[in-house]
């Protein structure tokens, strides 16, 4: 994109930040340059002037896009796990503009030895950098850590790009102590990780069950919900109060269990821990919706305003993962989605609505200032539809 172009959004209904501190934002407008937010207010007091690409949002809400922390691709925006093609475009029809990888552990034939994990690793987190599915932005290159691993192989991935682990337990290192300095040394380099928590999700993984979560001490507690099968309660409320790293709740585990997980955060009064992922491709296969659906069961359910639920697939995983998008402030990247009430639900208002548990409607999609969907074909149809004018 041209640093000079200029996108403007008039006429917001709602502005959604992402931010828990502010999770609603004053104004009707937003604009970015370059790809990036430049300023968010009423259209009064900004300079609307000459833009490159006009979208009138008629009355509709825009949000950060949604960010989907454990995804589990393989190449390009295909899954051999579901012989599926296009589930990352069809994740963008459900308002996911941001992917992370707990590691492509579906590949067939994927390497176990050293100089094979490494060499998937570097590739997979180059082909996602230099190819994006419909502009959605996939943050992969995550290594299954095995046994034999030492620290000169963490360095070296680091030194190649790699700045994720894949899922701890989902490879031969599942005791505490061996995934504790690797963690560290992965940590020393830069890189951060996740740990699979609960029962076994594949062939080849185990029980990963508190013990070896808090020893292991990475830094996402990856589906503390379970994937699928989750922990006892009581491990569960542990994790959370015994360790201060995010706690990721994914669609594709126990529902029960991710209420429980977010009422002890609450009650810790550490609701920024809070990050939201789907967990898919997976046996129960792609979820287009998922996160929009983790949102709207944690708030129902969960009886938490909607704008908050918002926040937890938005700028608390922006800020823990370290990423420039998910929150709507001057300098971020201008990744969006305008979205409404879907037409006849229930409700006074769009978030009353997702409070009652329904799904809203995607009207758009923009990516780095760059409209990427219009009217999804997954989701509900939305009341209001955003107009591109110019």
């Amino acid at each position: 994109m041209e640093s000079t172009h200029k996108l403007v959004i008039k006429n917001i209904g709602l502005i959604l930040s992402g931010a828990l501190e502010q999770p609603i934002l004053d104004g009707d407008t937003l604009v970015a340059i370059g790809g990036k937010i430049a300023g968010i207010g009423y259209a009064k007091d900004l300079d609307t002037g000459n833009p490159d690409t006009l979208i009138d949002a008629k009355g509709a809400a825009l949000s950060p896009g949604l960010i989907d922390s454990h995804v589990h691709p393989v190449i390009g925006d295909y899954t051999p796990r579901q012989q599926q093609i296009g589930w990352i475009d069809s994740c963008l029809h459900g308002g996911v503009t941001t992917m992370i990888s707990a590691g492509e552990v579906h590949l067939p034939g994927r390497p176990k030895d050293i100089v094979g994990l490494k060499a998937m690793a570097i590739a997979s987190q180059r082909w996602y950098e230099n190819f994006r599915p419909s502009g959605v932005k996939v943050h992969a290159g995550a290594p299954v850590i095995e046994e034999g691993m030492e620290e000169q192989d963490f360095k070296d991935l680091a030194e190649a790009g790699v700045t994720l682990l894949g899922e701890v337990g989902l490879g031969s290192v599942k005791a505490g102590d061996k995934a504790k300095r690797m963690v560290a040394w992965a940590r020393k380099y830069g890189i951060q990780s996740t740990i699979h928590t609960g029962g076994p999700s594949i062939p080849g993984s185990g029980l990963i069950d508190k013990d070896v979560v808090l020893e292991a001490d990475a830094d996402i507690i990856g589906h503390i919900n379970g994937g699928h099968t989750a922990l006892p309660d009581d491990q569960i409320v542990c994790l959370c109060e015994s360790c201060k790293r995010g706690i990721e709740i994914v669609h594709n585990g126990n529902e029960r269990a991710a209420l429980l997980a977010m009422r002890t955060a609450f009650e810790l009064d550490q609701s920024e821990r809070v990050i939201l992922g789907t967990d898919a491709p997976a046996g129960s296969g792609v979820q287009p919706l998922g996160i929009l659906r983790m949102i709207a069961m944690l708030s129902s359910l969960g009886d938490i305003p909607a704008e908050i639920a918002f926040c937890f697939a938005t700028g608390n995983t922006a800020r823990m993962r370290g990423l420039d998008c998910g929150l709507i402030e001057a300098g971020k990247s201008a990744d969006f989605i305008l979205i409404d009430t879907a037409q006849h639900a229930p409700g006074k208002d769009m978030l009353d609505s997702i409070h009652q548990g329904n799904l809203p409607g995607v009207g758009m999609t923009v990516i780095d200032g760059v409209i990427r969907s219009a009217r999804s074909r997954n989701t509900p149809p939305a009341t209001r539809l955003p107009e591109q004018i110019i």
